[in-house]
């Protein structure tokens, strides 16, 4: 299968395009048009000549993901669930503004991305892994989640954001391009937290990432991208050596081995001890504060024995914890927390004098669970296409 365009950086296109004898400001245009205005199809790309358009179109692919369903919440909180090229299916989320939920100022809006069709860890909570993992996301369709929101917010006579699209770069005279509306962008702050394990997928997670982040690409500063990890210690001081200053967060969700043994098979082969020993080796190369995801679920973490454990940590490795009241799964037996036991557990934190919030989950009322609209949606199309 022929490789997509979007999973090569710019020097890669710009070793190609040297290779077929093409002018460097030919690189820019292709660039422009993908990034900024996110054409779906090479002849779209009106200023390249015929034959260039023809040699990418012979070497590369072009791929889009279609959107099979769209959920809205009260909130304005958006689900996507795409279809890849292979038919598989994956999640997207569009946050609205919301104070300091990852970025250090408020937010404004944020896209939180999946890096595999489902996943192998199996967190007893999680919907992402029901059906176990079929198989990582190439750069280009982690990166193409980003351009089709974006896409989708640009057909909307109600732009989201009024944030203004990079200037496409200059070139010699040609034709006026075909017109697309570019005259805004709509994520601010991407969240690599949706389906799948993130270092699980390490290098094309980077490789989309840096594409991103990339003043020709995405143009998302690198601490406007949280990547979220279960406890992949290797995974994480690998990523202590990134250049990129990337923000890392912990889905940590006991802070003890009890708790996490029982609810996060990852804890088993990389216990406690040896995840925070990696965050702090992590901490020693870059510095940056490390987030500590906790969902409360009732009856399994969320009684305040677990404060002091937890508080510990925080203080030990100059992190902020959020709190995330559960998000109920189909066919899982697990529960959210009364709010006054939330309330109850973010005041204690607060005692302990470290830093805590408790994020009155956005989109509560569509199926916000990571994971758990895919799941939905392949069982339907299963039990269509079953016979009688």
């Amino acid at each position: 299968m022929l490789p997509d365009i979007k999973s090569l950086t710019r020097e890669e296109i710009e070793a190609q395009f040297t290779a077929w004898n093409q002018p460097a400001y030919r690189v820019a245009q292709l660039l422009d048009w993908l990034y900024a205005r996110r054409a779906t199809d090479w002849e779209a790309m009106s200023n390249l000549p015929k034959a260039l358009r023809e040699t990418l179109r012979h070497n590369f692919t072009l791929q889009t993901l279609k959107l099979v369903r769209k959920q809205g919440a009260d909130d304005t909180t958006q689900k996507f669930l795409w279809q890849l090229a292979d038919g598989a299916l994956i999640e997207s989320v569009l946050i609205p503004a919301n104070p300091a939920l990852y970025g250090e100022a408020s937010d404004r809006h944020t896209l939180c991305v999946s890096t595999q069709v489902g996943c192998a860890y199996g967190c007893k909570f999680c919907a992402s892994g029901l059906d176990g993992w079929k198989r990582n996301l190439g750069a280009h369709e982690i990166v193409e989640q980003i351009l089709a929101v974006e896409r989708l917010a640009a057909s909307d006579e109600r732009p989201a954001t009024d944030k203004e699209a990079p200037p496409a770069p200059s070139a010699p005279p040609e034709p006026a391009p075909t017109k697309l509306r570019t005259s805004f962008r709509t994520v601010d702050n991407v969240v690599v937290m949706g389906m799948g394990e993130p270092l699980a997928n390490y290098d094309n997670l980077m490789k989309a990432l840096k594409i991103l982040n990339a003043p020709w690409g995405g143009g998302i500063g690198a601490r406007k991208i949280t990547i979220s990890t279960s406890g992949l210690a290797p995974q994480i001081r690998r990523l202590a050596n990134e250049p990129m200053q990337f923000r890392l967060a912990i889905s940590l969700h006991g802070a003890t081995d009890e708790v996490r043994n029982r609810i996060m098979p990852v804890n088993k082969k990389y216990a406690l001890a040896e995840l925070i020993a990696a965050c702090e080796d992590y901490q020693k190369l870059n510095g940056r504060m490390i987030t500590l995801e906790y969902i409360l679920i009732a009856g399994v973490n969320d009684s305040l024995d677990q404060i002091r454990p937890l508080a510990a940590l925080a203080r030990h490795l100059f992190a902020k914890i959020n709190l995330i009241p559960y998000n109920h799964v189909d066919d899982l037996p697990w529960k959210r927390p009364e709010d006054a036991v939330c309330d109850a557990f973010l005041a204690a934190l607060e005692k302990q004098k470290v830093t805590a919030t408790l994020r009155r989950e956005k989109g509560r009322d569509i199926d916000a669970a990571c994971g758990q609209l895919r799941l939905k949606t392949e069982r339907e199309q299963l039990s269509a296409r079953a016979p009688g």
